[in-house]
């Protein structure tokens, strides 16, 4: 079983450069898309429904803002697109689809880039997305929670953490916050496969970032423990490029 987790940061911005054509040669079961930026009306191209998936798409109340989509080749059970409290419903960042005892989540956590207010508004998110995941975690079905999860949990995962120690996304509090899932029984799906360093999902656009490698991972796959032995492989995939962020295959012997 194959599951990808792309940030596309503006899906039509993503495929005017190839992201479907890609998309089709990788006989993904599940993709998980975060950022889509687009409500469905702006999607009604074929090429936004490719074949072969179910198509889930989920819109922020803010046009052109945040926006999360599954496909997946199996028709699900179910589809969940709410948590429940207002910042994560009316900015669209999740959706999850149950097949079988298997539920796929695209997940995507609040970044606090813009300053001290919104950093306030992402520790919010996490305290009530916390208490649902370890709901979650001690249910009997197995999660792939895949998404930009907005925090680099230690130094290995960017490359200038020195110098980010004060910045969103590597503060003490989120990675505390990791720390503490991580020890409850979640699973960082990407380091069960792969302990090397420099393995980035995202790139400023800033002083040619990209190009020095100069990256933070902070899109995961998080599973249950119950998971753990499945996963084979792990695939950052850096070209062709579509985004800020590249895509995560993970494969799982599912």
């Amino acid at each position: 079983m194959r599951v990808i987790t792309a940030n596309v940061n503006g899906i039509r911005s993503a495929a005017k450069k190839g992201f479907f054509e890609w998309l089709a040669t990788t006989h993904a079961d599940f993709v998980c898309l975060q950022e889509t930026r687009a409500h469905l009306h702006q999607l009604q191209d074929p090429l936004f429904h490719p074949q072969g998936y179910h198509i889930f798409y989920v819109d922020g109340e803010k046009a052109g803002y945040s926006g999360v989509a599954i496909y997946c080749k199996k028709k699900p059970d179910d589809v969940v697109t709410r948590l429940g409290f207002p910042l994560a419903d009316t900015e669209a960042r999740y959706i999850e689809v149950k097949v079988g005892d298997l539920s796929v989540v695209s997940l995507y956590l609040p970044s606090g880039t813009s300053g001290e207010g919104r950093q306030e508004q992402k520790y919010l998110f996490m305290d009530k997305y916390f208490s649902i995941l370890q709901e979650q975690l001690t249910s009997d079905r197995k999660y792939i929670i895949c998404g930009d999860w907005n925090i680099a949990h230690k130094q290995i995962d960017l490359k200038n953490w020195r110098t980010n120690q004060k910045n969103s996304g590597f503060l003490p509090e989120e990675r505390a916050w990791l720390d503490k899932l991580f020890l409850t029984g979640w699973v960082d799906g990407f380091r069960q496969v792969n302990q090397e360093s420099e393995q980035y999902t995202w790139w400023s656009h800033r002083g040619n970032a990209y190009a020095n490698n100069t990256g933070w991972r902070i899109d995961y796959q998080i599973v249950t423990p119950n998971l753990t032995h499945k996963i084979k492989t792990a695939e950052i995939i850096k070209t062709p490029r579509f985004s800020d962020h590249a895509p995560l295959i993970m494969d799982y012997d599912y």
